[in-house]
């Protein structure tokens, strides 16, 4: 669903074109506001000294450094195209790796650097990079301006965000054609998903663009498949996945993040042409923003899984239920499905993270009156009905024991 709407003149689609103030100007103040990202406080406490990491080699520094940081190394996934500053290092024969959590999503690549997004709840992504240290030698950590080239541009709607490229590489690692271009989420096709990208463990998930190289041949691009672990070894990463599920999960909290963070940025915006106050059309747009986040929270059109469903690393899938929230009953958002979707209750648990909690109060009211009304009793609003009855009971009941700033009477 586009949301229509107009600034400085110019009809646009929230889905297309969100236009915003510079992220440099005074009511963002990317650059000059102090941070408040997870990786920021990790810095500056590996820099102290106080977090002891283990630098005797490449991979026990990678998988020390993922510990510290709360991040499952179930969550690797390995992509071999060329789409990162680091593009002269990565090929089919040497990938680079990708873990993350719920606020920290980090790139290893093999004789390279620590990539680093970390998720300020009112800024955004904040971007970081730095050499795998050697010889006993400390991290010198950088704040990457040459990463905002990507994630600040077009694929993210010019918010600092998460990005996800689909590309048909060759066989070097280098682009030939692209997909799902300035999209992410959920909703998007797998047909359309995970080229360059390896995937582990979704032989039934077809078609999609994964696991293969292409050439230009006189007929077009002529695609090879790539298996993985065919070019390169396994042993050089600390597991040997790169899980489908891992790539699902990221693929919703990447879409999640990139649409909240634009609505910080398009709250600020408006508040600040309004000198404080909201006039009665961005209050419209407003609203209309926290549908359509609220619908996402709800896994509004979710790719559907193959028939059969995926069954997911086990160790991906321990550790991601080792941190769940459950209520009363023993429910949860983080239950998977897997059959038909990926979660058993369709409500994200991203609804806890700092950058959806720190949304203005006015703001996450609107989406979660959205949320009360969808997840009603009985209720007949057709853009919900494929959530079943019990499963709108769950959620409810998860909801209002898991959140303490619900709206009175919310439920």
């Amino acid at each position: 669903m586009l949301l229509a709407f107009t600034i400085s003149g110019k009809s646009i689609g929230a889905e297309e074109d969100l236009s915003f103030s510079d992220i440099k100007a005074p009511e963002h103040g990317y650059w000059d506001r102090p941070l408040n990202d997870p990786f920021t406080r990790f810095k500056e406490q590996l820099e102290q000294g106080s977090i002891k990491l283990d630098y005797s080699s490449e991979k026990r520094f990678l998988t020390s450094l993922l510990k510290a940081l709360n991040i499952s190394e179930s969550t690797q996934m390995l992509v071999y195209s060329t789409t990162s500053l680091q593009l002269s290092l990565i090929s089919p024969k040497t990938p680079r790796a990708v873990y993350f959590n719920e606020d920290i999503y980090l790139g290893y690549v093999q004789g390279g650097r620590i990539e680093i997004v970390s998720i300020d709840p009112e800024l955004g992504g904040i971007f970081y990079i730095f050499d795998i240290p050697r010889g006993g030698a400390k991290p010198v950590v950088d704040r990457s301006r040459r990463c905002m080239n990507c994630h600040s541009g077009e694929d993210t709607h010019e918010v600092p965000g998460v990005v996800i490229k689909s590309v048909i590489p060759g066989p070097k690692g280098g682009s030939l054609d692209s997909y799902r271009r300035g999209q992410s989420g959920h909703g998007i096709p797998f047909s359309e998903r995970f080229g360059g990208w390896h995937v582990t463990g979704a032989d039934n998930l077809q078609p999609h663009w994964g696991n293969l190289t292409g050439n230009f041949t006189p007929d077009g691009i002529v695609t090879t498949p790539l298996p993985p672990g065919e070019a390169f070894d396994w042993s050089v990463f600390p597991v040997a996945t790169s899980d489908i599920l891992a790539h699902l999960l990221h693929e919703h909290q990447a879409g999640f993040v990139n649409r909240v963070i634009q609505a910080h940025y398009r709250i600020r915006t408006a508040l600040h042409n309004g000198r404080g106050k909201l006039p009665g059309n961005d209050r419209a747009i407003m609203a209309e923003q926290a549908d359509m986040i609220a619908r996402y929270l709800l896994f509004a059109d979710e790719a559907e899984l193959p028939e059969g469903g995926i069954a997911g690393d086990s160790q991906l899938k321990e550790d991601f239920l080792a941190v769940r929230k459950s209520n009363s009953e023993g429910d949860s958002l983080r239950d998977f499905d897997l059959e038909k979707g990926v979660f058993r209750n369709r409500c994200s648990y991203m609804i806890y993270t700092p950058v959806f909690q720190n949304l203005p109060e006015g703001f996450k009211k609107l989406i979660y009156n959205r949320l009360a009304k969808a997840l009603a009793p009985g209720n007949g609003d057709p853009e919900f009905a494929y959530l079943l009855e019990d499963e709108k009971v769950r959620i409810r009941a998860i909801l209002a024991e898991t959140l303490s700033d619900l709206p009175k009477g919310w439920q």
